[in-house]
Order: C-alpha cells, then structure tokens, then sequence
C-alpha cells in the first residue's frame, strides 16, 4: 500500500483538538488570534502507516501493560543502520517517555547537587531547566557567531571550562537547535577527545538527526570507539514523525555502567513500561516511514529556502543565520533596533506572530527569534508578510 499522507501543502486545523500550539495561547498570555511558529511539532499529519498502526492497535480494545522485543529493536537498528550508517546493539537500548526527561536522570544519574553541567548557549532551553531544577549549575561553552553567518564552538574555552568548573557531564546537541549547525566531524571529535581525556560523559541530544541539510549528521557514539563508553545516545522518533505526544524515546548508552546507574533512576522516578500507542507509533515510522521522511525533509527544505529568500528580499536588519540542519530557524533580528522585550512585542503583538523569544536560549540570543518551518507553505508566507509589515509600520 502506497503511502497517502503527502500533500503537505494542505493546512489542518489543530484548533480545538487540545493542541499546545493553537489552543492555549489565550493561557499563555498571547493575542488569541496569533499564528503560532514556536512550539517544535509540524502542521502535518504524519505517515499513513503509523496512522494506520495505531488504528489497528487501538481496534484491539485493550491497552494494558505493554512491552516490545526484538522486532522493534530491528526497526529501530534499521532506522539508524539505513539513514545514519550506525548499528547499536540491543543491550544498549533504553526507552524513556521523552528525550528531555532522560536528559533530567542522566543529570541525576551522573552529577551531584552544585555540580555544574556543560552546555552550549544558545541551546534548547529545557538543557538548562533539567540542571537548574535538579539543583545543579549551568555551566556555558557559549557559542559564536563567526564571519561566515555559522555558529562555531571556541575549543580552548570548552576545556577550560571543564577543568575549571570540574565538569563531569556535558550536553552536545546534534543538529544543534535553534542555531541549526550540523556540527562535523572534526568538530565531533575535537570536543569528544577533550571529554575522553578530562572523564566527561557525553549526554548527545540526536532527536533532529533526520533533519541535516547541509553536511551529514555524525552519530557521536559511532565516532570513535573510545566516545562509546562515555556516550548516551538520545534519540526519538517524535520530531521526524510528528510523535510528540506520543512520549517515545530511544535512549542508547554502550557503557554498562553509565547504563545502570541511568536505569536506577528511571526506577526511583516509577518509570517501566511505556504507552503501547507510543511504542507502536515507532516501529511503524522507523519500519515503513522512508517515503513520507524523505516527502516531508524535501517540503520543509524549500520552506527553509523561501525563509532565506523572502528575509534577504523583505526584511530589512534581518538576518537568517547560516541553516544546516533542523526545521527550526534562527533570525537574527539585532540591527533592525529591536531587543529584547521590544523586540518580542513587535513579533507577538504587533506581527501576531507566535516565534520563540531567542533570549529563553541564553543570554546569547538576545535580539534572535526562533521560526519553525515545518507547516504549509502559505501558513508560512502569511506568519513572515505578517512580520514585514510589522518592521514597515515602526
């Protein structure tokens, strides 16, 4: 059976279906109306084979405690094996309800209250609330801007900041959102031999690895042999396959004892087994989802382009940071005279324009704006005509 679910030009309505992104802007403290591009899922309904996998599933009635085996290993190995040129093995596979609560017990699994934690601002900012929150310090190998309009990481900071801070655990995120860098292997490997040398682990945050545009994404695991014994591996299906809700991830850790102590937590947090919808979800999208992933990665690859064209052409002091990987986008809006809650108030209340405030991503992205580019393309024309007008009226 072909898949059917490919016409992503047509827009869904999400209102009134309990949907974050259009139904709780009012809560949020947003106009009602606003057009939300802020929230990472897509305006897309997903394969037609996982669609029709949980139908199936739910036709079954009963949805007790669940569990998968092998079969769904081998389609997930499959995935990684067919689209990242990675072979995990079973024994390292560990399902957690989201890749952001596995960040939150690596944090608990591998540091100690005050401990810092290492990151690279501007970063998704939930890297940040999981170490906060569980009362260790954020710690930032801040990222920059470089002449070629790309972020680069500064390598002497990054060992300095370890020995300094006694860092013991570090979160890598690969494509990096929002900054969208596809990071290379030379990159990889130069932070990956400072951590071998200093005994950092590496918590590696892959979930947008289905999104590089420009380069190839580099599993950090499968980089050397000796990044295998300090590597958690955090992958999920949920940002390729719109499966947020979904609460399915795919957490590889090669080292057994990295691996324990992660699932001693999972077990003093009361997590087992996961929702059997979820779980079906992703053994349908990693066995039979190619053709919609490479639909899907083709669309949001020209609404990306159109981004680029439309803020060269339209969008005066603006400027779309050089764009790797991800369907998240980073505009950097610093010489149109707009910062801070200035400039959040010309997008939310002037545009009507729902964007993530780049600020919440660190200090660092201050004056950017993050867009999501996966939704139809004339949902995406009306968000940016919407943001032209605003920055023509002021």
């Amino acid at each position: 059976m072909p898949e059917r679910n490919l016409d992503f030009d047509r827009v869904i309505d999400r209102k009134n279906t309990n949907c974050l992104k259009y139904d709780f802007a009012k809560q949020r403290g947003r106009p009602e109306n606003v057009l939300p591009l802020w929230v990472a899922d897509m305006d897309f309904a997903t394969s037609s084979y996982v669609e029709d996998a949980l139908t199936e599933r739910v036709k079954h009635g009963i949805y007790g405690y669940s569990e998968v085996g092998t079969d769904y290993f081998n389609a997930v190995c499959g995935w990684m094996k067919r689209h990242h040129d990675w072979l995990p093995e079973e024994k390292w596979l560990v399902k957690t309800p989201g890749v952001v609560f596995a960040l939150a017990m690596a944090v608990k699994a591998y540091t100690e209250k005050g401990d810092g934690v290492l990151l690279q601002q501007p970063v998704y900012y939930p890297f940040s609330e999981v170490i906060e929150d569980n009362g260790r310090r954020v710690v930032s190998n801040t990222l920059y801007l470089g002449s070629d309009n790309r972020y680069h990481m500064d390598f002497e900071d990054f060992e300095r900041k370890i020995v300094q801070e006694k860092i013991k655990l570090f979160f890598l995120c690969n494509p990096h959102n929002p900054v969208g860098r596809v990071w290379t292997k030379e990159e990889l490997e130069t932070i990956g031999d400072i951590c071998v040398k200093n005994h950092v682990i590496v918590i590696s945050d892959e979930i947008h690895q289905d999104f590089a545009f420009k380069g190839k994404h580099q599993v950090f695991a499968n980089l050397k042999k000796e990044y295998e014994d300090i590597s958690i591996v955090c992958t999920s299906p949920s940002k390729t396959f719109n499966l947020a809700s979904m609460l399915i991830s795919n957490i590889f850790i090669p080292n057994p004892d990295l691996r324990r102590k992660f699932k001693k937590e999972l077990d003093a947090a009361g997590i087992s087994q996961l929702s059997v919808l979820g779980l079906t979800a992703c053994e349908a999208a990693y066995r039979n989802g190619d053709v919609w992933h490479t639909a899907v990665r083709s669309y949001i690859e020209k609404n990306i382009a159109f981004i680029k064209n439309f803020t060269e052409q339209y969008l005066d002091g603006v400027t779309m940071t050089g764009h790797e990987g991800t369907y998240l986008v980073w505009l950097d809006f610093r010489n149109t005279g707009y910062k801070g809650r200035e400039l959040d108030r010309l997008i939310l209340q002037e545009a009507e324009v729902w964007l993530d405030s780049g600020s919440i991503f660190g200090d660092s992205g201050e004056g950017f704006q993050r867009i999501n580019a996966a939704c139809p393309g004339s949902v995406l024309e009306e968000a940016l005509h919407r943001i032209k007008k605003a920055l023509n009226k002021n």
